[in-house]
């Protein structure tokens, strides 16, 4: 197993002209700047969008479907835990060390023969307003430990009670393919839709 943290690194970087030729086209009550350095990169903010009418500010942090290229998936993986040196850590979705307030989903990425991104998908999603939700529902970050805490060998999907697998989402633990060892909560775009917490973009 090894990491793919280099290979999507350069991807990100590929993929963000396609994303700000969007931006400047949808988002025409916002100047937006990118965010190069690391330390704000990492405390979730890929992107500082500013209101033009009121000067508010707000945190990006885009995430990136680049596992599928030129694949259209109903779905989005939000982060758990994940391990580094085979200690767990607290995956970015409820880590409050992060100063996010808008995730832009981008999926469904497509690319030519020539590997330059053609087109995709964004949807953005307020941050607080999903986490919220999902509160609401019982799956909070206490009560997904437990569950995450009774499945530590387990790999592959995990039916929650709270949600529906077919049209809402459910939990995946990617321990025997993933360095990381990942354990995300997936779930249908169209849901995060349903919810209130999201709307398309492109």
């Amino acid at each position: 197993m090894k990491s793919n943290f280099k290979a999507d690194l350069s991807k990100e970087k590929q993929l963000a002209p396609l994303l700000d030729s969007y931006y400047q086209k949808h988002l025409k009550h916002y100047s937006f700047k990118r965010v190069q350095h690391r330390k704000k990169q990492l405390q979730g903010i890929d992107l500082i969008l500013k209101d033009k009418s009121s000067e508010n500010e707000f945190f990006v942090d885009e995430k990136a479907q680049l596992d599928y290229i030129n694949e259209s998936l109903p779905t989005f993986a939000f982060e758990l835990f994940y391990h580094k040196n085979e200690i767990q850590k607290q995956g970015w979705l409820f880590d409050v060390a992060k100063k996010t307030h808008f995730y832009a989903l981008v999926t469904s990425i497509y690319s030519d023969e020539e590997n330059v991104f053609t087109s995709c998908n964004i949807t953005w999603v307020n941050r607080e307003k999903l986490i919220l939700r999902l509160h609401e529902l019982g799956l909070n970050q206490n009560s997904l430990k437990r569950v995450c805490l009774h499945h530590t060998e387990r790999h592959g999907k995990l039916i929650l009670e709270q949600l529906d697998p077919r049209n809402q989402g459910y939990l995946f633990f990617s321990h025997q393919n993933k360095a990381e060892k990942p354990v995300n909560l997936i779930l249908k775009l169209d849901f995060l839709e349903r919810l209130g917490v999201s709307r398309r973009l492109v």
